[in-house]
């Protein structure tokens, strides 16, 4: 039986809606942290259990009788605290093998936000430590959260990011989801690391020229100075976590912190993820 968490989340439902499509629901539950979170999945008939990483009594109940558990990485700001939890519960529990998805990154040690990517492999850690089974999926950035990084006027406005002329392997968030469910109902995953990435490296001057080319509009890039950037995000109201948020992730992409490329994705997959024009196509609907 396989439990997935974080199944209300955009990576959750992808690897629902994939397992779905190649399993039973008898062979699958998810878990949601309220009856009112769990409604879509119910009305698709998925079998839900209630529970809270907050909470881990409410695991305990959660993961009896779960042989696999697939544990997507939280956005919580206490991430590392709630994920060691729900190591220690699915141990107790009796889980036998967890999957993990956590980030492609090169050099934690030098990362902009390397309080927030250590809990990844804090988390993974403590899976080892607890003698499990494990499946480790090192994700790469979304191509899903370019429009949240380049803002809802960038066809009028263009891209002003302090992301230099980093790189990333952007892939779909649906593409991965597919890799994780064929992680979940296949053998021959144990005690692995995968980087998920797409098969090619592309910067925000690559991301202005697709967008340009789709919309047939002119989107420029423009590097911007991480001060000024802060600063207008600030004026803005973005919140100070978004702000430490997309600010680092920028001055990751600008260090080539993202920068490799693996066919691990496209090997899950059995076919090419979606190059990033072909992807940005379908997230706009152009």
């Amino acid at each position: 039986m396989i439990l997935v968490t974080g199944a209300t989340g955009h990576l959750g439902t992808a690897v629902i809606d994939q397992l779905l499509k190649h399993t039973s629901t008898e062979n699958f539950v998810a878990l949601a942290r309220s009856e009112e979170k769990a409604k879509a999945l119910k009305d698709k008939g998925v079998q839900v259990r209630i529970g809270d990483f907050d909470d881990p009594a409410s695991l305990e109940k959660a993961f009896a009788g779960i042989d696999k558990l697939l544990l997507i990485s939280t956005v919580a700001q206490n991430r590392g605290e709630q994920q060691k939890a729900v190591v220690e519960v699915a141990k107790k529990a009796g889980v036998q093998h967890i999957v993990y998805t956590g980030v492609s990154l090169k050099d934690l040690s030098t990362s902009a936000i390397k309080w927030l990517m250590a809990s990844h492999f804090e988390t993974e850690d403590a899976i080892k430590e607890s003698g499990l089974v494990y499946t480790f999926l090192h994700n790469a950035l979304y191509t899903d959260v370019i429009p949240m990084y380049v803002g809802e006027h960038v066809f009028e406005a263009g891209i002003y990011l302090p992301a230099g002329d980093g790189k990333a392997p952007f892939a779909l968030r649906r593409e991965m989801g597919e890799a994780v469910a064929n992680v979940l109902l296949q053998d021959g995953h144990e005690n692995k690391t995968y980087e998920i990435t797409g098969s090619e490296l592309y910067s925000y001057t690559d991301v202005a020229q697709a967008l340009s080319e789709l919309s047939g509009k002119s989107v420029s890039y423009t590097n911007a100075d991480p001060t000024e950037f802060t600063e207008k995000l600030k004026q803005f109201g973005v919140p100070e976590f978004a702000i430490l948020l997309t600010a680092g992730f920028a001055e990751d992409q600008k260090n080539h912190q993202f920068e490799e490329v693996t066919n691990d994705l496209e090997n899950l997959l059995g076919r090419k993820p979606l190059a990033l024009k072909e992807a940005l196509k379908e997230i706009y609907k152009l």
